[in-house]
């Protein structure tokens, strides 16, 4: 059986805001499997979250950049919060996420792009790390484009102008005039930040989350005692739910509850008198599915004394 630190229990407890003897109880159930522990939780109703995704676990910035009807945001992970408040380390993301316009969203490639200057984008990265004295990592770029339309972006906990925690970008097609694409999408693009959609559609939701959540859901419903007609049925009421709720055009506006997104752009198109289509987002929050390691400095040292 695997030991259950305290650690564990604490992480667990603030991923699903369980109790903490439940979080135990999970943890020593699951033999100290996070994500299995997560799961146990949600099919015994005691899990109030399970967006592992959406806490932040690593440090550094997101940037955002758009030129004419292309955006690109890129991340950039550094060791402390300290870092990213660098005027260095600041105008190394700002300029990677102008060049990830020309370059693209391929990592490696992006990292083989002249920067600035003289040498590369992981030239210059190793330059930083040495002058800055904390590991830097550039770990991922997207591009969204649109033939006609805007792009909007957009920073939340913004640290500087296009750098921030969360950067959203929303891709509107069609002919409506631009101003009134820009202003519905403002308002689209601080929606994402806020409800974290996982696909813009529900048929593009990874198949594999949808099995997950129809398992659990499954597992809760048996519970009920219920004929298996009716547990096929609660079954599929759960997946229905989840899939609209975690797909952008269907989730409710979150700024007046009760219009789902894709209503918000029709109504818009039809005040603007043109056409828009919302053709893509996206949405980087900073440190979305990295761990932290967790030190426990009196353990390091007690361990140290005794050694």
């Amino acid at each position: 059986m695997a030991d259950i630190t305290a650690s564990a229990v604490k992480e667990l407890r603030e991923k699903t805001g369980a109790g903490m003897m439940d979080c135990k109880k999970a943890l020593t159930e699951t033999n100290g499997d996070m994500e299995a522990a997560v799961d146990w939780l949600r099919t015994k109703g005691l899990a109030t979250a399970a967006k592992k995704s959406s806490r932040t676990a690593a440090e550094g910035l997101v940037g955002v950049a758009v030129e004419g009807t292309k955006g690109a945001a890129v991340e950039v992970n550094s060791e402390t919060d300290f870092v990213a408040k660098n005027e260095q380390f600041q105008d190394f993301v700002r300029t990677v996420t102008k060049l990830a316009l020309e370059a693209g969203d391929d990592v490696a490639a992006l990292g083989a792009a002249a920067y600035p200057g003289g040498g590369t984008v992981s030239e210059k990265l190793t330059a930083n790390i040495a002058t800055i004295g904390e590991n830097q990592t550039l770990r991922r770029a997207k591009i969204v484009e649109v033939s006609q339309g805007a792009i909007v972006p957009y920073v939340h906990n913004a640290a500087a102008p296009g750098l921030g925690k969360i950067g959203v970008l929303v891709a509107l097609e069609g002919d409506a005039p631009v101003a009134e694409m820009e202003a519905v999408g403002k308002q689209i693009a601080m929606h994402i930040a806020a409800a974290f959609p996982q696909a813009l559609t529900e048929d593009g939701l990874d198949p594999t989350v949808i099995e997950r959540e129809r398992a659990i859901a499954a597992e809760k419903a048996a519970e009920s005692g219920k004929p298996a007609e009716i547990i096929e049925k609660m079954v599929q009421g759960a997946v229905a739910k989840f899939r609209k709720e975690n797909a952008l055009l269907s989730q409710i506006f979150v700024m007046d509850n009760k219009t789902p997104i894709a209503q918000v752009v029709a109504n818009a198109a039809k005040a603007a008198g043109g056409s828009i289509v919302l053709k893509d987002y996206v949405r980087f929050q900073l440190g979305e599915g990295i761990e932290k390691e967790v030190s426990d400095f009196a353990a390091e040292v007690a361990a140290a004394a005794n050694g």
